[in-house]
């Protein structure tokens, strides 16, 4: 069916519309969770120390979040399902870190009397682990929001900065605690303006490893790696808590031989892998300018990072907001559309005809209000 039999057709629902029946227990839980671990930090910190650490910890979340959301611009993940990802590692995560490392660190000292090395041993898998079950849950539960590595990545970090905040609550707030000014400004400068990628760059090895099972029908692909994105997560947590404790010569060389190089080389996986999603929508969206669905010169558009900025660019400029938006919209259930044809392809994901006819009808919709916003549809300058 043509694009222009059903352009005045009503957008069909969406297909990644979250099931309501989730939502309530779901906010609960994380609510729960989220609650029990500020109390813990409190008992620890005092109600003194814990709020003013709770304003100062949130200095960097803003920050990070937008660069890892520079990312995802092909197509934005579900806000609430990054919400869940940031609750997942700040309430469940966190609390799950706080009862296992302090069982653990009574384990330790039982049987040898030594927890010296509980933060390089224990705690880095207990963490990464905690935080990639969060990552591996939005991968079975939202199988139709998670194409690939970038998306592995996005809710990957997410979930580490979640889990970051809170822990560098508990650090402020023991700072604090101290009473001495010079402490306070250290961990501050150490923990929210040296690394705050640090905990996001571990799990994101995890966001990875998953990101690249979810593109793959092999059973050892599917299971190594998550895992190889596992160990390499723990490694690097684990070399990060001992340069952290060995003194601050040894942290800065540590932090500038590895950690930089680290988080050098995860950002070009990253953009590597955004630019392979550019080339994917520009090769699965042809069919639908062959059956009339879409013009060559929006699929060209589309599968620029630069055209895709123009457009909406322009669409602001003559349009206002509701232009923009439109645009927006339309841009980004052309890409669900390309995702989708690329799983199917390659044997990852069960969908229906139904179900791209929906996306169809949608896009359809959301093209015919670009159009009726924007006549001159689409933009010369990006054709």
């Amino acid at each position: 069916m043509p694009a222009q039999q059903v352009s005045a057709a009503a957008p069909g629902p969406s297909p990644a519309r979250r099931p309501r029946s989730l939502l309530v227990p779901t906010v609960f839980v994380l609510l729960v969770c989220g609650g029990l671990s500020f109390t813990a930090v409190t008992m620890e910190v005092g109600l003194s120390g814990a709020l003013p650490a709770l304003a100062l910890a949130a200095v960097p979340v803003g920050p990070v979040l937008a660069t890892v959301c520079w990312l995802d611009r092909h197509e934005a993940e579900p806000p609430h399902l990054l919400a869940f990802a940031f609750g997942w590692g700040a309430c469940v995560a966190s609390l799950g870190a706080l009862v296992l490392n302090s069982a653990s660190s009574r384990l330790l000292d039982r049987a040898v009397g030594d927890v010296t090395n509980t933060s390089v041993l224990v705690a880095p898998v207990v963490e990464e682990v905690l935080k990639g079950l969060g990552v591996l849950l939005l991968l079975l539960r939202q199988r139709r929001q998670f194409d690939g590595v970038v998306d592995g990545i996005v809710y990957a970090a997410f979930v580490g900065v979640g889990f970051a905040y809170l822990e560098n609550v508990l650090y402020l707030g023991r700072a604090l605690g101290d009473e001495q000014p010079a402490s306070l400004v250290v961990v501050f400068v150490l923990r929210c303006l040296v690394s705050p990628f640090a905990h996001p760059l571990f799990t994101m090895a995890v966001g990875v490893g998953l990101g690249l099972a979810a593109r793959h029908r092999s059973p050892l692909r599917r299971v190594g790696a998550p895992v190889a994105g596992l160990a390499v997560a723990v490694v690097l947590h684990a070399l990060w808590n001992a340069s952290a404790g060995a003194g601050a010569s040894t942290f800065v060389e540590l932090f500038l031989l590895l950690q930089v190089p680290v988080f050098a080389a995860a950002v070009a996986v990253a953009l590597a892998a955004r630019v392979r999603e550019t080339r994917l929508v520009a090769r699965h969206l042809q069919v639908y300018v062959r059956t009339g669905w879409l013009a060559q010169a929006e699929v060209e558009q589309l599968a620029s990072a630069r055209g895709r900025r123009q457009a909406r660019a322009l669409a602001a400029a003559r349009g206002g907001r509701p232009a923009a938006r439109a645009v927006r919209d339309f841009q980004e259930t052309a890409t669900q559309l390309a995702f989708r044809r690329d799983r199917m392809r390659r044997g990852t994901s069960e969908s229906t005809p139904e179900e791209e006819l929906e996306l169809l009808r949608r896009l359809s919709g959301e093209r015919a209000r670009v159009v009726g916003l924007l006549p001159h549809w689409p933009p010369a300058a990006v054709r």
